[in-house]
């Protein structure tokens, strides 16, 4: 099971608001899938790492997952927001690790700020 990642944020209002498009579409997206020209504040997430809760006299109940979030936007602040709001939801439930960096693409010119969150999933 991965972590429930898109589940946990866009049943938040708060989130909705800041990262759907026009067309009232969420926007976060597993690595590679987001529109290459699509609208922006938008936010694509993927695995970096984990490992099974490994034990010496049972087999693993629990798998820890590493998520790097990247958030796209035309402004800073704007990007800035949006990260701000999804560690606010994200936090009730995994731990953020990192704060990896901020910048602005080479190729479309938009802001990036990107962190990771490390996330504790049942295997149930």
């Amino acid at each position: 099971m991965m972590a429930p990642i898109f589940a946990l944020c866009s049943s938040d209002t708060t989130l909705q608001g800041l990262l759907s498009d026009d067309a009232g579409r969420f926007q976060l997206y597993p690595f590679g899938e987001a529109p290459q020209l699509g609208a922006k504040p938008y936010a694509v997430w993927q695995v970096v790492g984990g490992s099974p809760e490994n034990y010496i006299s049972n087999v693993p109940d629990i798998d820890s997952y590493s998520i790097q979030i990247d958030v796209y936007a035309r402004e800073a602040s704007a990007a800035r927001e949006a990260v701000r709001a999804l560690m606010g939801v994200i936090e009730y439930v995994a731990h953020v690790f990192n704060y990896i960096d901020e910048r602005r693409t080479t190729e479309t010119r938009a802001y990036r700020c990107s962190f990771t969150v490390d996330w504790f999933v049942d295997r149930q």
